[in-house]
């Protein structure tokens, strides 16, 4: 298991960056203090996502920012990015493994708490809980699942598993201090983040809210 660091994690999807380039708005997430990026793309096809992908990684390169890919791994690979993030319908966490070797990063969308004590048998580097709050980033059918959902699923998953655990659907500047005071160990943003005028300036600010928090909760427990 590799170190993850999930506290701002910035998903960088096409359709939600108000028309802007998706590599300058990544720049500036980790200029403000992104920890991780995700590139999410539902509608590319194969060669443009790989060619993004490729940007965006070039763009990360000398940062200590690691690049995931959303559900593809053959994009990861063609890109050489550092890794993929799965959902539970994707290819298994094993497979993925076995494709990418045991440098690559892997993370894991956990919904409920039988995925996440099935964490104990993933190779997997983090795990991600969603949908918190209710999201226009992505076509949801479940309901959201709460502060009070996001706490049971953490108290499995950190029963069954060492590794750093994040939670992502609708997390902003109101709600993120109550997320991390919950449990998790990071925020997984996109419209926040990549929708605001000035991402960077929206970077600094979550990120600070995150290490805020982190320290207090560190402080308490």
């Amino acid at each position: 298991m590799k170190p993850v660091d999930l506290r701002l994690y910035g998903i960088i999807d096409p359709e939600r960056t108000g028309g802007r380039d998706p590599v300058e708005l990544v720049r500036q997430a980790v200029a403000g203090g992104a920890t991780l990026i995700q590139y999410r793309d539902k509608q590319a096809e194969g060669r443009r996502f790989v060619e993004l992908a490729r940007a965006l990684k070039t763009v990360l390169d000398g940062t200590g920012v690691p690049l995931l890919i959303n559900d593809r791994v053959d994009v990861a690979l063609a890109a050489r990015a550092d890794g993929v993030h799965l959902g539970q319908d994707d290819m298994h966490p094993i497979d993925a493994r076995n494709l990418l070797g045991p440098d690559a990063i892997i993370g894991l969308t956990l919904k409920t708490p039988e995925q996440a004590g099935a964490m104990t048998q993933m190779p997997v580097d983090y795990g991600c809980i969603g949908g918190v709050f209710t999201t226009v980033s992505k076509n949801n059918p479940s309901p959201p699942i709460g502060l009070d959902g996001l706490r049971t699923v953490l108290t499995r998953a950190k029963h069954a598993y060492r590794g750093p655990i994040g939670a992502i659907a609708g997390i902003d500047r109101s709600n993120a201090q109550a997320v991390i005071e919950a449990g998790a160990d990071g925020i997984a943003v996109i419209s926040a983040l990549f929708m605001a005028p000035d991402p960077q300036a929206e970077a600094q600010k979550l990120r600070h809210m995150v290490d805020q928090s982190l320290t207090l909760r560190s402080i308490s427990s």
